[in-house]
């Protein structure tokens, strides 16, 4: 038995109309909303069959007959044509045979997509004898399941046109940043920003939005980091306001509810779907087999020289709505970067204690595609601006 929720989405006028209509042992949901982005089908597959007894106005949707210990995974699709192809959308863990779940959210923050709470396999599953070839980061990226609670993440890197003008507001107000940043144009990605300024502007982006700061100086969570470059930075994770987002929930992001695929569509990149460098298989020594190319600089934006930087929503998003997860702008994340990862657990890690580097994910327009796999990781000098560094913020749901 499947159980299918259909998510309508038109209309310029918030209005939320809940239909149940019985379909063999399941419920059919029919929900017209405002937030316009077209038309989405959710249906849960797992050990045994489940009921929807209710989805609410909030987009939670309350399930039973789940077997407790066990895993259930929420997959999507557009469309119920003959050979609909359903995609993983989350995963979640079961305690108990009533559940409720957060599957979309009708009142999303501007410009943020809501990441659904669930587990994940963090880490490269491609590594575990799969006969998948040209795979590194056999040491530093090993699989593991990883819960992530809910939290929103910026559908697009932060923008030249974003950093300003919370730079501006910034500078008025107090703060003070080490780097001014640098960007090929206006609506591409902004780099050349280290750490301590990447978390300063998130400060100043929550003060000026009304919401309370989540970066400090001291333990106390009494003085906002505004200033300087402290290597002691405490982070408040019940505050309302914009942060970077962990490593782990960067990587469920990005992953978009695909569990185990190489990148946030699947486990083949070309040039048509991101912004890498091209190295196909036998074009030079190793090669790539999973790269589709062309070989060389994406074509269609390698004008201008370095930074090889697109517009931010230049491909398509993944299954979360997220742009750019894959190539454009490596990210600064909060934790510092150490092995292995899950620390100090499994569910929402925050990394180690103390490093010397902060982790940086996702690829950029200069380097091969094997940088742009959701579970590639590298760890950089949190002082150290580079011209291919940039960074998006997330929120707690």
């Amino acid at each position: 038995m499947m159980t299918f929720i259909q998510n309508d989405k038109k209309g310029s006028v918030m209005k939320v109309k809940i239909n149940f209509i019985l379909v063999a042992m399941g419920l059919l949901v029919f929900i017209n909303h405002a937030a316009a982005q077209g038309m989405q089908f959710f249906q849960i597959t797992g050990p045994a069959a489940t009921t929807i007894i209710a989805f609410n106005p909030d987009g939670t949707m309350v399930w039973s007959n789940a077997q407790p210990g066990t895993n259930y995974t929420v997959q999507t699709c557009t469309s119920l044509i003959s050979g609909t192809n359903w995609m993983d959308y989350v995963q979640l863990p079961v305690t108990k045979g009533v559940n409720t779940n957060q599957i979309v959210d009708f009142s999303l923050p501007a410009g943020m997509a809501l990441i659904p709470a669930g587990v994940f396999i963090m880490g490269n599953y491609l590594i575990n004898g799969n006969s998948i070839t040209n795979d590194p980061d056999i040491t530093n990226a090993n699989p593991m399941n990883v819960y992530v609670s809910a939290f929103y993440m910026d559908v697009n890197l932060v923008n030249s046109n974003e950093w300003q003008t919370i730079y501006n507001w910034a500078t008025n107000n107090g703060y003070g940043f080490v780097h001014a940043g640098l960007s090929k144009a206006p609506n591409h990605p902004v780099t050349t920003v280290d750490w301590y300024d990447c978390v300063k502007w998130c400060d100043a982006r929550s003060q000026q939005a009304g919401l309370t700061p989540v970066y400090y100086t001291d333990a106390n969570l009494t003085q906002v980091y505004t200033n300087g470059e402290t290597t002691n930075v405490y982070a408040n994770w019940m505050a309302s306001g914009f942060r970077l987002p962990t490593e782990a929930e960067w990587e469920k992001a990005a992953r978009g509810g695909l569990n185990g695929k190489r990148f946030p569509w699947g486990n083949l990149i070309s040039e048509s779907l991101a912004n890498y460098c091209g190295l196909t298989n036998g074009s030079l020594i190793p090669g790539y087999s999973y790269d589709l190319g062309p070989n060389g600089y994406n074509p269609a934006y390698v004008g201008g020289g370095s930074p090889y930087t697109v517009p931010v929503g230049s491909f398509a998003p993944n299954g979360y709505g997220l742009y750019d997860m894959a190539g454009n702008s490596y990210e600064w994340c909060w934790d510092w970067y150490g092995t292995p990862y899950g620390q100090p657990t499994a569910s929402d890690p925050t990394g180690p204690v103390i490093g010397s580097q902060r982790v940086t994910r996702n690829g950029d327009g200069f380097n091969f595609a094997w940088v742009s796999r959701c579970a590639n990781r590298f760890g950089s000098v949190p002082s150290a601006p580079n011209g291919s560094i940039g960074f998006r913020c997330v929120r707690g749901n």
